[in-house]
């Protein structure tokens, strides 16, 4: 898969750590910046990152700010993302599962490298559960982004 990465300054300390995952799962990268610890507005990246998603150019996003929540709000302003903070690997798995997930949000303040790490591999070896009543509910969320986007 080609995944798309994208952190603000805050979060640019754990991005090599999550990109060095990416790369060990055998993924392709496409590195959406911040490129340093200096100043950095988080909307500009998880925009990118979601742009990128939401065109099919990249099959996943991964965005990393201070807590990941600035990041998982503008990437969920975009039609087709479905954006999450995920700091556990149970609920990095079930929202790609249950939720179909497809940006991952990590907050480089609240978790550690190994914690990331692990997060970052649960979420790409996710698959979403198709034909299950999971596809219904994921189903009537995607009604609702139609008629919310128009």
């Amino acid at each position: 898969m080609k995944i798309a990465i994208g952190c603000d300054h805050a979060g640019f300390p754990l991005k090599d750590t999550v990109m060095a995952q990416v790369r060990q799962l055998g993924h392709e990268i496409e590195d959406c910046g911040t490129y340093s610890c200096e100043r950095a507005d988080y909307p500009d990246y998880a925009n990118k990152v979601a742009q990128l998603v939401a065109s099919g150019q990249a099959d996943r996003g991964i965005l990393i700010c201070g807590s990941g929540v600035g990041v998982c709000i503008t990437a969920n302003k975009t039609k087709g993302i479905r954006a999450c903070v995920c700091h556990d690997a149970y609920t990095a798995t079930q929202a790609v599962e249950h939720d179909g997930l497809n940006v991952l949000c990590l907050g480089a303040r609240v978790i550690g490298p190994s914690v990331a790490e692990e997060v970052t591999k649960r979420f790409l070896n996710a698959s979403f559960l198709t034909g299950t009543r999971h596809e219904v509910r994921l189903n009537k969320v995607k009604a609702i982004e139609e008629a919310n986007f128009k």
